[in-house]
């Protein structure tokens, strides 16, 4: 495998879990019979996603360290920061989702379900690709995107059920 090829597989991997993390977090914001505030709930996505990029990248940092000189080691620090970029990127439809529900005045019930099911989209979309890339033929593309897809609902059914 080419770097560029673990790199893409990276990102892939990166955006699947901040698609995730946006979900997560969409669902765990959403506060039935309390004032709606989608402005502050895109906030703490965006927030939240920076946070676990980082935090991500200097968990690969530190798990990978090997005896390099101080300069060469903060070089490697901020690619591996640098490469968490995908996280952040998969929660920006998200946070744009919420933006335009606070401009639109959109309920929260109607904004969240909105966001919950372009994330599972979005999940499936990831999951099928990743798979392409990595040699699977169309039929097990689709059903690796329809298993990605599937935490996208259940992370919907989980918030469901516990609100």
């Amino acid at each position: 495998m080419t770097p560029g090829q673990t790199a893409a597989r990276r990102a892939l991997f990166s955006a699947v879990y901040g698609t995730l993390l946006a979900s997560a977090l969409l669902a765990a914001l959403q506060r039935a019979g309390e004032m709606y505030t989608p402005y502050y709930d895109a906030m703490w996505v965006l927030v939240t996603a920076v946070m676990a990029a980082l935090a991500h990248g200097y968990a690969h940092h530190m798990s990978a360290h090997r005896e390099e000189s101080a300069g060469h080691r903060w070089r490697i620090l901020a690619r591996r920061l640098w490469a968490e970029w995908p996280l952040v990127a998969a929660c920006v439809p998200t946070v744009m989702l919420l933006l335009a529900a606070g401009v639109s005045g959109w309920p929260e019930e109607s904004s969240t379900l909105a966001g919950l099911s372009l994330n599972a989209a979005l999940l499936f979309g990831l999951g099928a690709l990743s798979a392409r890339r990595s040699g699977y033929g169309w039929h097990s593309a689709v059903l690796i995107g329809s298993a990605d897809l599937a935490l996208g609902v259940a992370i919907a059914v989980a918030n469901a059920v516990i609100k």
